[in-house]
Parts: structure tokens; C-alpha cells; sequence
């Protein structure tokens, strides 16, 4: 009789342990993979805060992995890899796919938009008011979370002739995507297209003269040990965009669909606050680390953009051809008059 109820408790206790063995392996649901172009930096702090904050929100349901630096693709990969559920998440620099985000990447045309913040208005109120910007995202079979607000832009590098049209003619100085070449061609410089985590490499070797990044970038990518000046600001686009696969989002229940959607808007908050308060340290660190930032002045601003073709309208009329005539011209219309 003895024996019995020991074995009885025994199995008690082990069906206890397996339990909570079964209880533990079950509270983690979703393990999503997160491709990064970019490295791992401040830099993109409020992206990794977003994963952390999921986890939470989720009581650990769901566990976001983001490996940076293109260790899951390229720049011009991870969208793609996300829409085919190669991995479940991706950071996605519009100007990367321009045969496949005909619209997103008007985002990054130059000489549109006067501050990050107005951008990123202007990318939330275009995707309420033009499906087409949701027809292209489902089209490539991802859903769009959040934006990351970009900084303006300076010319980093060796020389402190960076502060006229005049000195940057000839100059070789990075570019990428189909308007940025445009309007360095515009000036006499010559556009090179370099990845961002190869530019300090290319400063070094002399690949190029300028970087063409924000401070938030300059300062992650230490590109002020190989060019000590930054010229600027010159440009203002919108960064790029987080989004999530739809064959990973389909298999989320609908509350955890719902805290995603939440907490991207509390993230998207969070990236406008910091988008201050971040420049303003990143330009204090580069400055600390020996960076040295001059003034673009506004006249040559001005003489560079009177220079430059009207990027926006060919962009339109490009969308035409395409057979996206009205689209195109409704959306640059509209932007036209936003900024005004």
C-alpha cells in the first residue's frame, strides 16, 4: 500500500514539473527575427525600445530579435525577406526599392520637406488620405508600423571646403537611390552610391570627399575620426519605415495585433521627441570626440535648390509613364500645398 502511494505521489510530482515545464515553453509564442540595415547604436534606440516594450506588453508572449548591420539582409533586401516570411520584421529605407515603392520613396526626394518633423506629418496624413500608399505595401506583403524621423543632413569629411556650391563642385560625395544623384549632379558634385555602414571606409580610402547623413548617423558610424568637418543642414527626407511581415502578423491573435498597432503609435511619439533631443547629443558627442560643424549657408541653400530641377514633378511625371498619372499628381499636389 506503501509503495502504491509513494508512486502515486511521485507521478503527482513529476506531472507537476512537466506542467510547468509545458506552462514556461508555451509563455514565450513568438519569436520574431527583426532585419537591420543599420548598426546597433543610440542611433536607433526607440526601435529597440518598441521590441522591449512588445515583450512586455505581451508578458513575454512574443520575443523580438533585431540583428543590425545587414546580418539578415541588405539595405535593399530585408523588405522583400519580410514579405516572403524570411524573417518576420524589417527597417526599410524606402529610396532601397524604387521599382517596388513607386510612392514610398517620394519620401526621400530632396528639397520637399523643411524639417523631420513635417515630414513624418506629411507620411501619416498621405497614408489616411491615398490607398495607394497601403496598396504598395501590401503589394510587397508587409504591413507598415511606424516611421523613423531623420535628422537633416550634412557633408562629413576631411575638408573644410564644404560650405558653397561653389567648393562642393566635383566633389565626390555619397549618395543612393534614384533623386539623391540628381541633386548633387545639379552642382557639378559627383554622386557615389556607398551603404551606410561602408561610408567611413569609403571617407578613408577616399572613395568619396563627403558623407551625406544625418548627425544621429555621423555619430553612430564615427564618421567624424575620418572626416573631422560637417557642412550643413542640406536636406531633410524621411527616414525609413518599420514594418512587419503578413504571414508573421497573421499568425498573431488579434490583442497582440492590437498592442503592436498601439504601441507603434506610442513609438512613433517617441521618435518625434527624440528626434530633438537626439541631434542635439549627437552634435554635442561629435563635437566632445573632435567633430567640427559648419554653417551651409542659407544663400547657397537657396542657389543649390534654384539649381536643381523640380524633383517632385518629375517624379509625377515619371508616375505617368507608369500608368500612376492621377495618383501621383493628387499626392504631389497635396504635399505642395502642406508645405506651403
Amino acid at each position: 500500500m506503501k509503495t502504491s502511494f509513494s508512486r502515486l505521489l511521485k507521478l503527482t510530482v513529476l506531472a507537476g514539473a512537466f506542467a510547468g515545464v509545458s506552462f514556461a515553453a508555451s509563455a514565450q509564442e513568438f519569436k520574431l527575427r527583426w532585419g537591420h540595415y543599420l548598426p546597433n547604436s543610440p542611433f536607433v534606440q526607440v526601435e529597440k525600445d518598441f521590441a522591449k516594450k512588445i515583450e512586455e506588453r505581451t508578458n513575454g508572449r512574443v520575443k523580438i530579435d533585431i540583428t543590425f548591420a545587414g546580418g539578415l539582409g541588405k539595405g535593399n533586401e530585408v523588405a522583400l525577406l519580410a514579405g516572403r516570411g524570411a524573417i518576420d520584421m524589417a527597417s526599410v529605407a524606402m529610396g532601397y526599392y524604387p521599382d517596388q515603392l513607386l510612392f514610398w520613396k517620394a519620401y526621400q526626394i530632396p528639397f520637399i520637406f523643411d524639417d523631420p518633423v513635417q515630414a513624418i506629418n506629411i507620411v501619416h496624413k498621405s497614408y489616411k488620405e491615398f490607398p495607394i500608399f497601403k496598396q504598395e505595401s501590401d503589394k510587397i506583403n508587409v504591413n507598415y508600423l511606424f516611421q523613423q524621423p531623420l535628422g537633416s543632413y550634412y557633408m562629413t569629411g576631411p575638408s573644410p571646403n564644404c560650405t558653397s556650391v561653389k567648393d562642393l563642385k566635383g566633389k565626390k560625395i555619397r549618395s543612393f537611390g534614384a533623386d539623391l544623384p540628381k541633386m548633387h549632379n545639379a552642382i557639378g558634385a559627383v554622386p557615389v552610391t556607398v551603404r551606410p555602414t561602408e561610408v567611413y571606409e569609403a571617407l578613408q580610402r577616399g572613395t568619396i570627399d563627403y558623407s551625406f547623413l544625418n548627425a544621429g548617423n555621423v555619430e553612430s558610424l564615427r564618421l567624424y575620426e575620418p572626416g573631422k568637418y560637417s557642412c550643413g543642414t542640406a536636406m531633410t527626407i524621411a527616414g525609413h519605415m518599420i514594418v512587419i511581415g503578413k504571414r508573421t502578423w497573421a499568425k498573431l491573435p488579434a490583442d497582440i495585433q492590437k498592442i503592436f498597432m498601439d504601441q507603434a503609435e506610442k513609438s512613433q511619439k517617441d521618435y518625434l521627441d527624440w528626434l530633438v533631443t537626439g541631434t542635439e547629443k549627437s552634435i554635442a558627442n561629435i563635437k566632445k570626440a573632435g567633430g567640427v560643424f559648419k554653417e551651409f549657408p542659407a544663400s547657397e541653400l537657396a542657389k543649390w535648390k534654384a539649381a536643381t530641377p523640380d524633383l517632385l514633378q518629375g517624379w509625377a511625371d515619371n508616375m505617368k509613364k507608369r500608368g500612376f498619372g492621377k495618383e501621383a499628381a493628387e499626392v504631389a499636389a497635396a504635399w505642395r500645398a502642406w508645405t506651403k
